[in-house]
């Protein structure tokens, strides 16, 4: 199950999310999602794990809990929805 993670805080890593998660069973994935342009965290990420049981249970028991002085925002992600292209600025 794909799992979306707000509210997290910005100096946390990969490795300590999937520390957090793997408290409840496998962890597959873990993406933090950065800034493309300065590197920096965007306060969101995502966690894969592959039993449906142990997924709900992390939801469960993480949603709203503190980790490094933030409430987590934890729920099943939602498929990515299509958003319109921007169009292209011409050259002046």
């Amino acid at each position: 199950m794909n799992i979306y993670v707000g509210n997290l805080p910005y100096a946390i890593t990969e490795d300590e999310l999937r520390e957090v998660f793997g408290e409840f069973g496998e962890v597959s994935s873990v993406s933090i999602i950065t800034d493309k342009y300065s590197g920096r965290s965007k306060g969101f990420g995502f966690v894969e794990m592959p039993t449906q049981a142990e997924a709900e249970n992390a939801i469960r028991s993480l949603d709203g809990k503190s980790v490094k002085g933030r409430n987590l925002k934890v729920n099943q992600a939602r498929p990515r929805e299509e958003r319109p292209q921007r169009r292209q600025r011409r050259p002046r």
